[in-house]
């Protein structure tokens, strides 16, 4: 892909982008350059992009779901301790609002491979290793792809692979992400609240005990049957129950103030998470709904998080999960499409803090090209800079 200034055709401007899935999510990567400088207008075209706000993400490239309304817009490095940035947005279908607050662990996985397809990074052998910096909370990861020499004599990311990840069919190359420091990404501490359990008051709901912790997502975990489910439910059960969907809510919009986020009504986090023992050989169950629509599976980030709620004595995760031991433990963390497993490392001075966490991901190119948006949508910056 080229970096070229934004093109028009007529009344519309053509937007070059890659479109890209990582991990179980997908959305359009764009190289930061070409877009417009001023936020609002950079927001403008990337809600046109996807078609939002509408449900169906009709009149864009959105997939009319959270998981599939992901934006990613990517840059060389400004740092010496970096090589990429990149800046994560999540759009919910019918809102106009690009949030980029958060983190995602599942759409980081294509930041490389997009570095490498438009030249920001060249590759460096079979295996090329780059420090990428989450603009969004400031999280640095250290990740590796395959760039095995093509047939052209070219290195080329390699795409094709036997790793196979829960709730992506058939297998891919591997992708290694390793998180160094990712505690407090929004909320400022691992555990905002200073416990590993906090009781709290909810609304026609009660006392209800819970873990506010955030190891690279500001997560709430609750026992699902605290909150009259099984933590077995499947995501179109949870979706058409909005009774539990009610409860969810209430004890969010608590658990958002308890962890110093204030009034949390309009944001996309904390995440909910509902544990229950494991049921198919894993470390612990979960349904995660982020926030208000389960997740068919569970975020990178929300995994690594509840993982590292397993391994803290006296947490909710930890009442309900098999026992965890060791100072470099894997989790196996099971959600509706299968398992998902978080390597931590623990300091051995303190069995309590994380100091790392890895895992493995995929990633794939799935179209090339330029995504057309109204002209008018860079009129902002447009009027901006001649003022």
């Amino acid at each position: 892909m080229l970096v070229d200034p934004a093109r028009r055709r007529g009344s519309q401007t053509a937007v070059p982008c890659l479109l890209m899935r990582g991990g179980t999510s997908r959305g359009p990567f764009f190289d930061e350059r070409v877009l417009p400088e001023d936020v609002a207008a950079r927001d403008a075209v990337l809600l046109a992009a996807l078609g939002s706000p509408d449900e169906r993400q009709i009149d864009g490239i959105g997939g009319a779901h959270p998981l599939t309304s992901k934006v990613g817009v990517v840059a060389p490095g400004t740092r010496s301790d970096v090589d990429v940035e990149w800046t994560f947005g999540q759009v919910q279908p019918a809102s106009d609002v690009v949030d980029v607050t958060a983190n995602c662990g599942n759409m980081l996985a294509a930041v490389l491979p997009f570095a490498v397809e438009t030249g920001m990074v060249e590759p460096a052998g079979d295996r090329t290793t780059a420090r990428v910096l989450t603009r969004n909370t400031g999280m640095i990861a250290e990740i590796t792809v395959l760039t095995p020499e093509g047939p052209d004599g070219r290195r080329h990311v390699q795409y094709p692979g036997g790793a196979h990840i829960d709730g992506v069919p058939g297998g891919a190359a591997p992708i290694e992400i390793g998180f160094l420091d990712t505690a407090g990404s929004v909320a400022g501490s691992l555990l905002p609240t200073g416990n590993v359990r906090d009781t709290v008051e909810v609304p026609e709901v009660g006392p209800v005990e819970v873990t506010l912790i955030d190891n690279g997502q500001p997560l709430v975990v609750v026992e699902a049957a605290r909150l009259g489910a099984t933590g077995y439910e499947t995501p179109a059960e949870i979706d058409a129950d909005d009774e539990l969907k009610a409860r969810v809510e209430a004890l969010r919009l608590v658990c958002g103030h308890a962890m110093g986020l204030g009034d949390v009504t309009a944001k996309n986090y904390p995440k909910m998470t509902l544990v229950a023992p494991p049921q198919h050989g894993g470390s612990v169950s979960t349904r995660s709904l982020i926030p208000r629509v389960a997740h068919q599976s569970i975020g990178v980030l929300a995994a690594v998080t509840a993982a590292t709620a397993c391994v803290l004595e006296g947490s909710v995760a930890h009442d309900v999960a098999d026992d965890i031991t060791g100072t470099g433990p894997t989790v196996s963390v099971e959600h509706p499409s299968g398992e998902f497993s978080v390597t931590l490392g623990l300091d051995p001075a303190d069995p309590q803090r994380v100091v790392r966490a890895a895992l493995l991901r995929t990633a794939r190119l799935l179209m090339s090209g330029d995504v057309l948006v109204p002209s008018s949508a860079f009129t902002p910056v447009a009027k901006e800079r001649s003022a």
